[in-house]
């Protein structure tokens, strides 16, 4: 007989990432549970850095919602335990700068798939990102071979230099640990 512990091993959600969290060693840092499932297109949003971040007061991603059909964000659809949502939603901030929001996503195939991701609630236009968030997001989508044209898109954002040398080092070492997971098989 299985208790409440085993049903929320088995219990599963799709996760819609388009920023930082798209590069899979600091998701995975992040949420263990985490598999790729494909990847996906957000329609009628715009990728914008404009978030405030509640932590270090530089600017964060956003899936920006336009109503315009032209307009799309590219992301990862990730297969994560519901455990670790709700970790994720507080490192994310839910409710002090992101909130939930359900979303269809299409995949190259036009299958739509629903999944939550995160977009903003806190938004300054003036606020940049700093040079290693900017790395997250550029990392992930260089990983996942996202389009060319959107990969440049991100890499034109003007990213400010983090005066906190220790926590932009922080930052970048996941990826090197996050190397070792890829090795082993999680990020497939």
């Amino acid at each position: 007989m299985s208790n409440q512990s085993d049903t929320n091993e088995l219990q599963r959600c799709l996760y819609f990432a388009y920023g930082s969290n798209m590069a899979f060693s600091r998701l995975f840092q992040r949420v263990p549970s985490a598999q790729k499932y494909c990847q996906v297109q957000l329609y009628k949003h715009q990728l914008r850095f404009h978030k405030r971040s509640h932590v270090d007061g530089s600017a964060k991603c956003d899936a920006w919602y336009t109503g315009t059909w032209s307009d799309w964000v590219e992301g990862i659809i990730y297969n994560i335990a519901v455990r670790d949502k709700l970790h994720l939603d507080d490192i994310e901030g839910v409710g002090h700068g992101y909130a939930i929001k359900q979303v269809s996503v299409v995949d190259k195939h036009d299958r739509v798939f629903q999944a939550y991701t995160y977009v903003a609630t806190d938004i300054d236009t003036e606020l940049r990102p700093f040079d290693w968030y900017k790395q997250h997001v550029l990392i992930g989508a260089k990983e996942h071979h996202l389009p060319v044209e959107y990969i440049e898109q991100i890499n034109a954002v003007e990213a400010e230099v983090d005066s906190d040398t220790e926590r932009a080092e922080r930052e970048m070492a996941i990826h090197v640990l996050g190397d070792k997971a890829l090795s082993d098989g999680h990020g497939t």
